[in-house]
């Protein structure tokens, strides 16, 4: 399955950067994100 992670811009929460990705990349962008406080909105994607 894939997903589609945007990190979003700490001020207004605008998508800044748009990634489509499989779930062992996801886990990876969430770690990093866990450990410096990044915003993500992770979605299924069913298009590619």
């Amino acid at each position: 399955m894939r997903f589609e992670i945007l990190r979003l811009d700490d001020a207004d929460g605008v998508a800044t950067d748009r990634l489509i990705a499989d779930a062992e990349t996801v886990r990876e962008y969430v770690k990093a994100a866990a450990q410096t406080g990044e915003r993500l909105y992770i979605r299924p994607c069913n298009e590619i």
